[in-house]
């Protein structure tokens, strides 16, 4: 049977809004992850099958297939193709995915698989706002089949987010407890130096910009987000910019190109969710991963799940059963941002970093995805 195996990966310091990376168009961002993933691996770019990004909002210099420009601009063979993937903030995970399938199916042996973001040009949801000109004010609006399914309730991943925190019973002081934790790890990771070795420096930008100090005062004097609700600002993953990338290899391309891969994918599966509360899909997505493996949460040595908000992390905890010290070790988006369409990868690159650090066997990456959706990919360190 064929396998998978990452050989390396990679991903940009994450700038914060406006902030060292805002400046950079983003061809030139999924460029530089692809230049330094091919350095570091020594591969010839002419043997890549193909280029495989996760963008979300791909309008301005997102648009025209962002992973075919990255790589055209990245200055390598114009043979290769590129295709661009939106599933929301899973875009690049399942970028990777779609990369392992390829391989897997026999129909290529290399792929390099990322996403870029640069949410400081192009904000979130910009591809609605400029959908409005054409008459849409929401994606779902004048929809026959939504409506008589779902009616006409607000879609939006606050109200998502609130809904979660009140199923799972989660008082605002257990999401400010764990952003406080999150801005902690994270700024341990960065001072005992953790991310060096997934991160390539792209001009002044050499460390993520989003870690801030904090306390759970702090967060407590912050106005809610909606009236009665229990979430602020303090307990969301953070507007970034970003980019990430991975190369992923067929056991053939790596005897035939003497590669040394670093970790084998062992699963990677995708499941729904409600789209109303939109972020809940990892607890049935990871069930469903779980059961098809064999394997069982306390197999895992390391779990990264995106901190979208800090309810999604929370309640998937409770429903899986999860210890939370496997869990997003390093911080999470709280606290180091999340450049949409960039962060599946990059969340791959520290559960890959932190999994050999800690010369551990299975790590474990899911992320809530906008229309209710959730991916899982489980690696195998080699």
């Amino acid at each position: 049977m064929t396998e998978v195996y990452i050989v390396d990966a990679v991903r940009t310091p994450i700038g914060k809004k406006n902030g060292g990376l805002s400046g950079v168009h983003p061809a030139d961002l999924g460029a530089h992850v692809i230049k330094a993933v091919v350095d570091r691996t020594g591969i010839d770019p002419s043997d890549v099958d193909d280029v495989v990004f996760g963008c979300v909002d791909a309008i301005g210099g997102q648009a025209g297939n962002i992973a075919r420009t990255a790589w055209l601009a990245a200055g390598y063979p114009q043979h290769v193709p590129g295709v661009t993937v939106d599933r929301q903030c899973g875009s690049s995970q399942q970028a990777l995915h779609f990369g392992a399938q390829a391989i897997l199916s026999g129909t290529a042996d290399l792929i390099v698989a990322g996403g870029v973001q640069n949410m400081s040009q192009i904000p979130i949801s910009a591809a609605m706002i400029v959908g409005q000109q054409y008459g849409f004010d929401t994606p779902f609006g004048g929809s026959t089949g939504w409506t008589e399914r779902y009616g006409d309730q607000e879609v939006s991943q606050f109200r998502g987010a609130e809904m979660i925190a009140d199923k799972w019973d989660l008082s605002r002081e257990d999401l400010e407890r764990w952003a406080l934790q999150s801005h902690e790890r994270a700024k341990a990771a960065i001072a005992g130096g953790r991310f060096e070795g997934e991160i390539v420096p792209l001009g002044d930008a050499t460390v993520d910009e989003g870690p801030r100090e904090t306390s759970l005062e702090k967060m407590a004097s912050l106005a809610t987000l909606v009236e009665g609700g229990r979430l602020t600002a303090a307990v969301a993953s953070q507007i970034s910019d970003g980019a990430s990338a991975v190369l992923l290899a067929s056991d053939e391309a790596v005897r035939k190109y003497g590669l040394k891969p670093r970790a084998r994918i062992h699963h990677l599966s995708a499941r729904g969710d409600d789209p109303i509360f939109m972020l809940s899909a990892p607890i049935p997505a990871t069930q469903h991963a779980l059961a098809k493996t064999g394997l069982s949460i306390d197999d895992i040595d390391l779990i990264e799940i995106n901190e979208a908000f800090a309810p999604v992390v929370l309640a998937w905890i409770k429903e899986i059963g999860a210890d939370p010290a496997k869990v997003n070790v390093n911080g999470g988006a709280i606290a180091l941002g999340h450049p949409l369409g960039a962060t599946g990868t990059k969340l791959m690159a520290t559960l890959l970093n932190e999994l050999e650090r800690r010369e551990g066997r299975y790590g474990l990456l899911t992320i809530c995805e906008g229309g209710g959706t959730a991916n899982v990919t489980i690696i195998e360190r080699v």
